[in-house]
């Protein structure tokens, strides 16, 4: 008897935690004013069986599939949204971003080198450090009706500097293998042959998809199923064959903008499905830290979380009046650059199939993790508020 219930209280312990992050959240939002997805990390990380908590580490295709399908909604919609432009009329933005992750990354490096890494775990961990994440960005903006230069230019920054992180991350990983004892087949396959093939897909489906529309004449009615459908098609194709379904997803929204398919307003988040998601996501992305492995890496976390913070605000106001945008807008930019966690995450995750120890014990990932997963999106809503393009008497 004792052992059914115990299963029984397994079964269930997914569905429950997912309804008590969601309570979460709402009182969260309503009492303290705190972005949804910080409580959903809070819930998250606290209910974790390794906080002493009855939430099991899931394991399994199926999970993981699920996971990397809420991401690439996020991505796609994140991509979506990018003007190319934009960066063609005004080509200091370009500057900004490439100035911007350079910097983040090289100083990361550098710290890490100081707290004693080796070369390659404090290469991962700036590669890591580089990209603002599209998942909290893009649901505090929509949870605020955010809209504005602020916004955009975080969400313009944000979608270039994942790509930046994806290529950099890919980089090391095959420098790693290289320098083991991978060959010089595994370290290409895993690096450029990834990037590119990743970025080719997302390419033909932003291509296809569309096309698929016009011809069955579904742009008004069926364009959020059809895209979430096509999503994760993507996804599971990229994660069987192991390449980025996190480049894939970004491609695909970019080259579908630019095919002129056009999403409503009622659309954000890909709706109830996308929101469901969501709180899976960042439940899932807490759940899966130890207190344990926050508390060694709190030094080195830290010292990272303020660098990167420093190195990005100081970029972006750096080329604030020279790209069109005041001084203070600029400062404010780089503030809403803060979240990380589930983007960084889920590379760490894509890589697990690699038959190498490379990021199985990155020292100052969780602390950093965990700070900015909780932090990050209130930093973001706070530079949105005071830049006054924040509007939550409308939030979705």
């Amino acid at each position: 008897m004792a052992a059914s219930l115990n299963l029984i209280l397994v079964e269930i312990a997914w569905p429950v935690a997912l309804a008590l992050a969601w309570i979460a959240g709402e009182f969260g939002r309503r009492w303290l004013g705190l972005p949804r997805i910080s409580s959903y990390a809070i819930a998250g990380f606290l209910m974790a069986s390794s906080q002493g908590g009855f939430l099991s580490q899931p394991s399994g295709a199926a999970m993981m599939l699920l996971i990397n399908v809420a991401l690439a909604l996020i991505l796609f919609e994140l991509g979506y949204r990018i003007n190319l432009g934009w960066l063609r009329a005004n080509p200091w933005l370009g500057a900004t971003s490439v100035v911007e992750a350079t910097a983040t990354f090289a100083v990361v490096f550098l710290i890490a080198r100081i707290f004693g890494q080796a070369p390659i775990p404090a290469l991962l961990l700036a590669a890591l450090a580089v990209p603002t994440s599209p998942a909290a960005v893009l649901r505090v903006v929509n949870e605020l009706r955010g809209s504005g230069q602020v916004t955009e230019r975080t969400l313009h920054l944000s979608a270039f500097n994942c790509v930046f992180a994806v290529v950099a991350f890919k980089a090391v990983v095959g420098y790693a293998m290289l320098t083991g004892n991978g060959g010089v087949f595994t370290a290409v396959w895993n690096s450029v042959v990834v990037v590119l093939v990743s970025a080719g897909l997302g390419t033909l489906f932003g291509v296809a998809v569309p096309g698929l529309l016009r011809i069955t004449g579904g742009l008004t009615h069926h364009t959020t199923v059809a895209f979430a459908l096509a999503v994760l098609l993507l996804t599971a194709l990229t994660d069987a064959f192991k390449f980025s379904p996190i480049l894939a997803a970004l491609a695909f929204g970019l080259v579908a903008r630019h095919r002129r398919v056009l999403l409503s307003q009622a659309q954000r988040n890909f709706g109830a499905l996308g929101d469901l998601l969501t709180v899976l996501l960042f439940v899932f992305i807490a759940s899966t830290l130890d207190w344990r492995q926050v508390v060694a890496g709190i030094e080195l976390g830290a010292a990272v979380l303020v660098a990167r913070l420093l190195v990005k605000t100081g970029a972006t106001t750096l080329f604030a009046r020279v790209s069109g945008l005041s001084w203070r807008k600029g400062a404010l930019t780089g503030v809403a650059l803060m979240p990380l966690s589930v983007f960084s995450m889920m590379l760490l995750e894509q890589t697990r199939h690699l038959d190498a120890k490379l990021v199985a014990h990155l020292p100052g990932v969780a602390a950093v993790m965990l700070l900015l997963n909780i932090v990050g999106p209130m930093a973001t809503q706070w530079a949105l508020c005071r830049a006054g393009e924040a509007q939550p008497g409308r939030e979705g």
